[in-house]
């Protein structure tokens, strides 16, 4: 009798309900770099909030100066190893003012991290709406903010900032410097915003909605947002470092968070008089600016690869 039986069909093992975010979690949660990222990411956002509560327990404030602590006679070296690390001091203290370093870098923590995240939430907010705006209308209204980005680009932001911030005395600082990155930064992500428009614009489902008598806005908040919401979550992990290094490195230049309220660029210019007689002094503000803005670019590459797999071969 002839054989009847016949090969079974391949069984697709993936879950129905798999979707574009639930496959990009499974795919960061093999990666153990974005693992190790995401603790030290979530370390310093915990420290950051509870920068008051953290310097209580260590028992000093930021502005507080400890004579004790402090050589007089060795022109204000901290007395101890280490800088001065001991039972009181946790992470040392500053030579010359006795200021406990843990107390500064946990508050350092909170003014650079508050900076960096506001004016990446300026950044990403304005250049999301420029681009979806330029890429979806275009024809006049493309031109011109495309016209905008390009005069943005051009200046040479680093100098332009410190000019302002030099001029602008009276002012809060931390406001101030956040307004002025998130000024030079927003064009960056408008242009990938609006190449990411321009290629939805036209797909069916956005021509579906329009024929169906769905206005702009409808369109552009239920159609677009979400196609460009990946390449964008993508880019704002990579902004976050940049953000960062800008705020250290205009407090390092001593133009932007002013004394006594503590930066971790401010504390890093205040080192180099100390670098070969208190080393810890420079060591640690610096492996906490390390940390931070590696463990950030690490998740941005990642998510990058994950969602937006075009933009990481460009």
């Amino acid at each position: 009798m002839a054989s009847t039986s016949m090969s079974a069909p391949a069984v697709n093992t993936t879950p129905a309900s798999s979707g574009p975010w639930q496959l990009a979690r499974q795919h960061l949660r093999r990666r153990t770099a974005v693992k190790i990222s995401l603790v030290v990411i979530v370390l310093f956002a915990i420290t950051a909030a509870a920068a008051p509560l953290l310097g209580t327990l260590g028992g000093w404030s930021p502005e507080e100066f400890d004579k004790t602590a402090v050589d007089p006679y060795l022109g204000g070296q901290p007395i101890g190893p280490l800088g001065g690390i001991s039972a009181d001091h946790w992470l040392g203290v500053e030579p010359v003012t006795g200021r406990d370093l843990f107390a500064r870098v946990v508050h350092g923590a909170q003014v650079s991290l508050f900076i960096a995240f506001a004016a990446t939430a300026i950044v990403v907010v304005a250049g999301t709406a420029a681009g979806i705006a330029a890429g979806y209308f275009g024809g006049r209204t493309d031109a011109v903010l495309s016209r905008l980005m390009d005069l943005i680009m051009s200046f040479p932001s680093l100098i332009f900032m410190i000019a302002m911030m030099s001029v602008a005395r009276d002012v809060n600082r931390i406001v101030l410097m956040t307004a002025v990155i998130g000024l030079f930064g927003w064009p960056g992500i408008a242009r990938v915003v609006r190449g990411q428009t321009l290629s939805l614009k036209h797909r069916e489902y956005v021509d579906a909605a329009r024929v169906g008598g769905a206005g702009p806005w409808r369109v552009l908040t239920r159609d677009i947002l979400p196609g460009v919401a990946g390449p964008v979550i993508a880019y704002t992990t990579l902004i976050i470092p940049g953000m960062i290094a800008t705020e250290a490195a205009l407090s390092y230049l001593g133009v932007g968070v002013r004394p006594p309220t503590p930066s971790w660029g401010q504390m890093i210019a205040e080192s180099v008089a100390f670098y070969d007689t208190d080393p810890m002094y420079f060591v640690i503000p610096s492996a906490c600016l390390f940390l931070a803005v590696l463990a950030f670019t690490l998740l941005g590459d990642a998510l990058r690869d994950v969602l937006d797999p075009r933009g990481s071969r460009t």
